[in-house]
This record gives C-alpha cells, sequence and structure tokens, in this order.
C-alpha cells in the first residue's frame, strides 16, 4: 500500500458535479426476492427520473454479474464481494453527482449494512421491495425458482438459502397490490424532496 498514492483532493469535487448535473446524487439500494420486480422499478425510476431531468444510472444483478463480477458464484462470501464491488462503483457514481439505482436482492442485513458503511449511511437509501415468495415464485420469469425447488440450483435466495427483511428501509414497496408505475410513483415521492436542489 505505500506505492499507492490517492489524487481524489485534487480532482474536481461531488458538489461541483451535484451543481453541473442540477441534482443531489444519492444511491437508491432496492432490494427483495429474486422476481420481486427490482429490475422492473429500476427500470421505470430510471426513465422516469429521466423524463424529469435527473442523470440517473441503473446498476442491475444480472448485468454485473455477466461483465465485472463474471467471476464470482453464490456463496456467502462470494455475495458478500459481489456486494463490495456494486457499492465501490456506486459510490464513484455518487462522487460523480450521479443518481444511481441499485437493483440487487443482498440477501442479508450484514451485507446491506456492510455495502451502507461503503457508501456512506447520509447517502444509502435502502427501499425493499416486498413482494410475498408465492408471487416472486408464480412469476419465475427466469425459471429460477423451478430449478431451485428441482435441486439444478443450489443456494437460491428464498429456497434453500435465507433472505432477511430489512428491519427499518427508508421505503417498503409493497407490489402485491400495485402496479409497477404505482410502486415508481411510491418511490419518486419520497426520493423527490431529496435529490432536487431547491
Amino acid at each position: 500500500m505505500d506505492n499507492i498514492h490517492p489524487i481524489f483532493d485534487r480532482l474536481l469535487q461531488r458538489e461541483d458535479r451535484e451543481k453541473l448535473l442540477n441534482q443531489k446524487a444519492k444511491v437508491l439500494w432496492l432490494t427483495g426476492l429474486s422476481g420481486s420486480g427490482k429490475s422492473t422499478i429500476a427500470q421505470a425510476l430510471e426513465r422516469e427520473l429521466f423524463n424529469k431531468g435527473f442523470f440517473a444510472q441503473v446498476l442491475d444483478g444480472d448485468n454485473i454479474r455477466s461483465g465485472i463480477n463474471s467471476n464470482l458464484g453464490f456463496s456467502i462470501e462470494d455475495r458478500k464481494e459481489n456486494i463490495r464491488r456494486i457499492a465501490e462503483i456506486a459510490k464513484l457514481y455518487l462522487n460523480s453527482g450521479i443518481i444511481t439505482i441499485n437493483s440487487f436482492i443482498s440477501p442479508t442485513r450484514d451485507i446491506r449494512t456492510f455495502a451502507k458503511s461503503i457508501v456512506g449511511e447520509d447517502d444509502f437509501i435502502e427501499i425493499y421491495i416486498n413482494t410475498p415468495i408465492e408471487i416472486c415464485e408464480a412469476r419465475d420469469v427466469k425459471g429460477l425458482y423451478r430449478k431451485a425447488r428441482n435441486g439444478e440450483i443450489k443456494g437460491f435466495t428464498g429456497i434453500d438459502s435465507p433472505y432477511e427483511n430489512p428491519i427499518q428501509p427508508a421505503l417498503e414497496i409493497r407490489t402485491e397490490n400495485q402496479d409497477v408505475q404505482e410502486s415508481v410513483n411510491n418511490i419518486l415521492n419520497y426520493i423527490l424532496p431529496i435529490i432536487k436542489t431547491n
């Protein structure tokens, strides 16, 4: 580590970029079971923010795992490393003045606390996409629950690996009785006062 000399203090600062973008950067962390609607909500939220003049970027589990984290599996250790890398990327976006919408199962409270510790408590907004497992499994858009039930996938969250509900998320979205637009509107109502500059 003696040969590493960060130059963060000599670079443009987050405040400079936020002023240019006319927004306050935050990290929105969407957590929930596979099939809960995280990715669908994230995509729709990104579009709504764009239409309102905000600069946002979605970081999605499948996209990240097909690229920067393609060397990781699904053990608890690999899941933690997956989240560590994602949180570091989100922090880079945050320091660039960008609103990031992170869509990851991030199954344990410890893993989400770890992500928050990297991003920073003041900038990390945990949003629990609360969808009953029965609905997630009925959707099963990727066929993953069926494979997990058949023993083809081991360590699948909600089947043979735990998902720990957030205890005090900043926001809880219950998708059981509302459509995507209603879910997005609920998130917008919460975050707009936080990300607006005036």
